[in-house]
């Protein structure tokens, strides 16, 4: 039996009549229990149940509209595993067992004594803790063996795992793909030292960890294949053993081909990677990220400030994994109203609300055999989140109106430009929804944080844009550069690509100037130099967006209405182009006078 701690418990209390509200919560609360919240309709309480996570609900059956059972019924149908009481003064055998089916806890009849309620609601908790604690741990199992699958398969070292007998017992992709090129026989269930042939070597390791129980120490090996190549290997080799009773299971062999390391090194860093740029230490620690997370059919959530290129990189992930040639779907949590986002993403059926005159197939089922990208994923609500989770636990749903459960392969690749573990702890976000996403994560670094990438992305942006406005544009000044250096770009990679798209639309000539940047790009320098009393720091007056340099306040004002006017008038895009949420927007809006 578990220990409660009693004033941590959440319990729903649901009851048309306020008398046996307000005794069954001063039972509760007098128990020790808290917070116990009241409710006295469905709609009431299933709002309760949308915006917070109760431990243990108990409803009267015999309700004004929506009885109990329906309210039982709904919670179910949300996958809310909480146990639920029923209460009702007419008891008999349809209802209650309409309510056993269902799921209920238990069954009181009234009038309902205090120590039966109590006996029921510690039973019912004590329950409920045994089944949380059993999917606590159930989920850090299978976390800790996603985590251990992910770093078998998504390591550069070739690894191959071989039992008592030297028969091959796992290989990771790496191994598999270079077994195919230079010891074809080499398979799952293949007897090592009959097919190591050229590769003698590894067998010989294996045995030698097999004799003394002792790990092999790293070596390198030289071996001349068939057909005149010649190729060194990194080698080593471990013993596998139990970690309950320190049993030998077997041996963990690891190599490298170091001829084709230091090949790949002699080549030098990577100045492009799909439709992503740059040269940075930063980037080239994201290209690597993805090309071995992409390989691994797993969630991932790609966080970073507004304008990093969050997309790219989630288009980056779906071109580089196995479902390449099926679809990608991308669903922005922004875009959509609240109330048509169910409809959006696990679709409708005909007739299930005024207007769906038609099936129609959701985002998630559009996505089938391949990747769905959710954009901004920190702001969906509640009752989303909940939704969410089920798919991603189930990888079935149900389209509004509908019944029936569908189900769906489909790799989910999440991003957000928001703190979601402050959001966690804010109760604003799901905990479990957000580990369930988080199992790869990669971070995207600001402009501001990726040195020598600027010259490389206006490059970029100078070609593309000169292409499409057809103009001979083929090159920037000295000076033009060096203000764009100097800029914090609290928009990022997305607002440089603007300011470049903007000069490019001015420019007369074939080469973009001072003149055809904006004021707030060619004042940045004179701001902060008089904010900072000339010694050269950076302005400490007013904070800037997204986390940038501080900068001045009519700077700031500035920046911001020169950002609205790129957007149209579009609050959403301006405040994603900033970094910062349309409620910051909207505020910084009003102490400015630009409502």
């Amino acid at each position: 039996m578990i220990d409660l701690d009693k004033s941590e418990t959440r319990i729903l209390v649901v009851d048309d009549e306020e008398s046996l509200r307000l005794t069954f919560q001063m039972f509760l609360g007098r128990e020790g229990y808290g917070p116990v919240v009241t409710a006295s309709t469905f709609e009431e309480a299933m709002a309760l149940i949308e915006q917070q996570t109760f431990d243990l609900i108990i409803s009267d059956i015999v309700m004004e509209g929506a009885s109990g059972i329906d309210l039982l019924r709904r919670v179910r149908e949300l996958g809310l595993e909480c146990p639920m009481v029923m209460v009702t003064g007419y008891p008999n055998i349809n209802t209650a067992s309409e309510a056993v089916r269902l799921g209920a806890f238990d069954y009181l009849a009234k009038p309902v004594k205090k120590a039966d309620l109590l006996r029921t609601a510690r039973m019912a908790l004590q329950q409920y803790g045994l089944w949380k604690e059993k999917e606590r741990l159930t989920e850090e199992k299978e976390r800790y063996q996603q985590y251990l699958e992910t770093i078998f398969r998504s390591v550069r070292d070739m690894i191959i795992t071989v039992d008592h007998d030297l028969r091959v017992v796992q290989m990771n992709d790496q191994a598999k793909n270079w077994a195919a090129t230079y010891m074809p026989r080499l398979a799952v269930g293949a007897d090592l030292e009959e097919v190591a042939g050229a590769f003698a070597v590894f067998a010989s390791d294996v045995q030698k960890v097999m004799d003394c129980r002792e790990a092999v120490s790293e070596h390198r090996i030289e071996i001349n294949l068939e057909d005149g190549g010649h190729v060194v290997f990194r080698l080593s080799a471990a013993p596998l053993e139990s970690q309950h009773d320190k049993g030998f299971l077997g041996v963990v062999l690891v190599f490298r081909d170091v001829s084709r390391l230091e090949d790949l090194e002699k080549r030098g860093k990577r100045t492009y990677f799909h439709r992503l740029a740059g040269v940075s230490r930063a980037m080239q620690t994201v290209y690597t990220l993805i090309e071995n997370v992409g390989q691994v059919d797993t969630s991932v959530l790609i966080t970073g400030e507004s304008g990093t290129g969050k997309e790219l990189v989630a288009e980056a992930l779906h071109a580089e994994s196995p479902r390449r040639d099926m679809p990608l779907v991308k669903f922005d949590c922004t875009s959509i109203p609240e109330n048509l986002m169910e409809s959006e993403l696990f679709g409708h059926k005909k007739g299930a609300f005024t207007g769906a005159d038609r099936n129609r197939e959701g985002r998630i089922l559009q996505a089938d055999g391949g990747t769905l990208f959710l954009d901004e994923i920190g702001d969906i609500s509640p009752l989303m989140q909940l939704r969410l989770l089920r798919f991603l636990q189930e990888r079935t749903f149900y389209p509004v109106g509908e019944d029936r459960p569908v189900t769906v392969d489909v790799r989910v690749v999440a991003a957000t430009n928001a703190d979601l573990k402050q959001k966690v702890q804010r109760g604003e976000f799901r905990e479990d929804l957000y580990y369930r996403l988080r199992v790869i994560d990669i971070t995207l670094p600001p402009l501001r944080n990726r040195e020598g990438d600027l010259p490389i992305l206006v490059d970029l942006f100078l070609a593309r844009f000169s292409k499409r406005l057809n103009k001979n544009i083929t090159g920037i000044s000295d000076q033009a550069l060096q203000l764009l250096a100097d800029y914090s770009w609290p928009g990022n990679v997305r607002e440089l690509e603007h300011v470049v798209e903007r000069a490019c639309v001015l420019c007369t000539d074939d080469t973009i100037t001072t003149g055809n940047l904006p004021e707030e790009v060619r004042s940045w320098n004179r701001v902060a130099a008089t904010t900072s009393g000339g010694n050269g720091e950076e302005p400490s007056a007013v904070k800037g967006f997204g986390g940038s340099a501080p900068v001045s306040r009519e700077s700031e004002k500035e920046h911001l209405v020169n950002i609205i006017a790129q957007t149209d008038g579009n609050k959403a895009k301006a405040a994603r182009l900033l970094g910062i949420d349309r409620s910051t927007l909207y505020r910084k809006m009003k102490a400015y006078g630009l409502e």
